[in-house]
């Protein structure tokens, strides 16, 4: 148990058998009447945000999640195997679980796994990864009708979108949050 006024981004609260992400916070000191705290929640498992007014000083439960570092071995076909890089233990992962974070794993990379009592809550990524770019167009000098973009595959399969001057065979560097280009990566 923790009081509203320990919370932190990231912490995970257990609110009526769900599971919630603290996402932001705000303690409120209003010039009458008594402070409370404001905050953004996501849920673990459906994503859905929503936003929650504490009493300040309230007692809220939080839930004990284990973030452990693990290598991602292979998709077996039905679920992606991760490897925990310390006891060597395999565990398997629901695409549902995954999620968006497939578009940016490669085997062998490393990924940060949350369990809550044996189950698997999510996979977090780096904030980017550096991809090489598997097939691009060749962009056309004075093309500015998409804004100096064009699509292109990295190797994950996953469909970005880049400058002009990008070619087929470079390495990138792509934010895992919106899939954006970030830059390229200097061999």
């Amino acid at each position: 148990m923790a009081t509203t006024n320990d919370l932190k981004n990231g912490m995970v609260l257990n609110i009526e058998g769900q599971l919630w992400t603290v996402i932001e916070f705000q303690h409120v000191k209003p010039g009458k009447g008594p402070a409370f705290v404001r905050t953004k929640l996501k849920n673990v498992e459906s994503n859905k945000t929503v936003d929650k007014t504490f009493n300040a000083g309230t007692k809220v439960e939080t839930a004990n999640v284990d973030k452990r570092t693990m290598q991602y071995l292979y998709n077996d076909g039905s679920n992606y195997v991760f490897m925990d890089t310390s006891t060597y233990d395999q565990l398997e992962v629901s695409p549902e679980v995954v999620g968006e974070a497939k578009n940016f794993m490669l085997e062998n990379q490393e990924a940060i796994v949350a369990t809550n009592e044996g189950r698997v809550l999510f996979v977090e990524l780096p904030a980017s990864v550096e991809l090489l770019i598997a097939e691009t167009e060749p962009g056309l000098q004075g093309d500015r009708s998409t804004g100096g973009t064009k699509p292109a595959t990295l190797e994950t399969g996953h469909q970005i979108q880049v400058p002009l001057f990008i070619t087929s065979g470079e390495k990138v560097k792509v934010d895992t949050r919106d899939s954006s280009y970030l830059g390229r990566v200097k061999a």
